[in-house]
């Protein structure tokens, strides 16, 4: 597999309820990390960076 290959993974579309609290502070992330990377970020691509970071804290590399 190519390195290419590899930083895209597929995704599955899901459905996740979350309080509105936690919306708007995705979207101060995604924000951020838009700013500091000059690459847009998604609400999607800040949860999936912060459950593999969550799993990571777990001994589980995913």
């Amino acid at each position: 597999m190519h390195k290419h290959e590899e930083e895209h993974e597929k995704l599955v579309k899901t459905t996740v309820y979350l309080e509105e609290e936690v919306l708007e502070a995705l979207d101060e992330f995604k924000e951020k990390y838009s700013k500091e990377t000059g690459q847009r970020w998604s609400r999607g691509a800040v949860v999936r960076l912060a459950l593999s970071e969550f799993f990571a804290r777990q001994g589980r590399i995913l």
